[in-house]
């Protein structure tokens, strides 16, 4: 008698089989010459979940694995920090090194830049952006520049919508920023710092996860990575083997405290954010993680939002989609295409109906760039338009949030974002339940290596 697991129980984000559209789209993308088998994917992916279908999605897992690239493919992307850093093109920037006062200031923004940032979007991840906007409208917040309150989501404004708005958004007197994954990865730094210190390896990345947070709190390529290190897959195998989801967003949500305490040196930043991101993820999705990194590390020195994103942008393959996609959003910035029209190009290109499109690492780095060059330096507005356009919104937001508030420091931080979670922050994350915003910012600082 065989014993075989209840395919169909099986979370789609750990099975390889049940997610062969995503590899298939993610393999091309990639530029692997494996067209010529869409049929093949296709009529697997339509399999039901069983055993039989397991195989078959080894045997396209092989094929993918050794498919050669496609001929003229323009990209160079490689997934190595020796590759990575000798694909760079060079930006220099002066930076010079704030006071310590200052430097406290922008740590302390820091943290509650990204978890005011997050908690705007909270409520709307993976609400569809037509939707977002007439809820938006609805309620006198467009363009979005506050919190969508329970107590302004009336019967009327919800009136016709398939997002249920009500039972998403928070009280204006909840008093805390509620567990989430991008907050979560915060502590989860943090953590990592204190047990292993500013030299940590890839490897006492994958313990530090293992040791801190159960499976349910990873998403996608984090998911597959912890199923990897428990199976033995360590660094950077865990990000390689049966990953569909190898370029999509959880990295570039993962690397702020690395930015933070690196202040203007983006180089190092970067360094520990590849340590980080090479764990789970692969090409453009450790390169989204390495840029942001990048951009807070020099925010603390540089207030002008497109050298920040440039110098982010000199710490990542020239020849990469990353590069050219933020390369495309600065050059609409410059030719004066209207914040509308440069969100609804990003629309254009990417099909937020499609999970891959919606979750990718470039698809949502044109949504943060873009969302601090037409925001210039105001909060509210650069959050605002990092969320209200949709995708996932909630990291988009933090992201925002988290180089502007590197960038403004907490004292230029509105109140009404502020105030509104009461220093307190909870997370999944064993021993840090809730914790006090003010002291995270705080046990970061001896962390903070100052250049000369």
């Amino acid at each position: 008698m065989k014993i075989l697991p209840n395919y169909d129980k099986h979370p789609t984000w750990e099975r390889y089989e049940k997610e062969l559209d995503v590899e298939f789209k993610q393999s091309v993308e990639e530029g692997k010459d494996i067209e010529q088998y869409k049929a093949l994917f296709d009529a697997v992916f339509a399999m039901p979940n069983n055993e039989y279908k397991e195989k078959m999605a080894d045997v396209l897992y092989t094929l993918v694995s050794e498919a050669p690239m496609k001929e003229g493919y323009p990209y160079v992307e490689p997934s190595d920090l020796p590759g990575i850093q000798a694909a760079r093109k060079a930006y220099d920037l002066e930076m010079p090194m704030p006071s310590d006062e200052v430097l406290e200031d922008k740590m302390l923004g820091a943290w509650y830049g990204r978890v005011c940032g997050c908690f705007l979007g909270k409520p709307v991840e993976g609400i569809m952006s037509w939707e977002l906007q007439e809820i938006l409208k609805r309620t006198n917040n467009y363009p979005m520049t506050r919190y969508i309150d329970k107590e302004d989501i009336t019967e009327e404004v919800g009136k016709g919508l398939s997002w249920n708005i009500a039972g998403c958004a928070y009280p204006r007197d909840f008093g805390r920023m509620p567990p989430d994954d991008d907050t979560n990865y915060m502590i989860v730094a943090l953590r990592l710092l204190q047990w292993h210190g500013r030299d940590f390896t890839s490897d006492h990345v994958a313990y530090t996860w293992l040791g801190t947070q159960v499976k349910n709190a990873y998403c996608t390529a984090e998911r597959i990575a912890y199923r990897n290190f428990v199976n033995g897959y360590l660094p950077p195998m865990s990000a390689q083997y049966k990953n569909p989801y190898r370029e999509w967003i959880g990295a570039q949500i993962r690397g702020d405290v690395f930015g933070y305490i690196n202040p203007c040196d983006p180089e190092t930043a970067a360094d520990m954010a590849h340590r980080d991101a090479s764990i789970s993820h692969i090409k453009n999705g450790i390169y989204g993680e390495m840029w942001v990194s990048a951009m807070l590390a020099a925010a603390y020195g540089c207030d002008d939002p497109e050298k920040v994103i440039r110098r982010g942008m000199a710490e990542i393959p020239e020849k990469s989609r990353t590069y050219e996609a933020l390369e495309n959003i600065i050059k609409m910035y410059h030719d004066g295409v209207s914040v509308e029209d440069c969100f609804a190009d990003i629309h254009k290109r990417w099909d937020e109906r499609n999970g891959h499109d919606w979750t990718h690492t470039v698809s949502n780095a044109e949504i943060v760039a873009a969302s601090l060059l037409y925001g210039e330096k105001d909060y509210a507005r650069s959050v605002g338009l990092s969320v209200q356009t949709g995708l996932d919104t909630d990291c988009n937001g933090a992201t925002v949030g988290s180089i502007l508030g590197v960038m403004l420091g907490y004292k230029a931080l509105p109140r009404e974002f502020t105030d509104r979670v009461c220093d307190t922050l909870e997370s999944n994350i064993m021993g840090y339940n809730k914790v006090s915003i003010t002291e995270m910012a705080k046990k970061t600082m001896p962390f903070v290596k100052k250049t000369v």
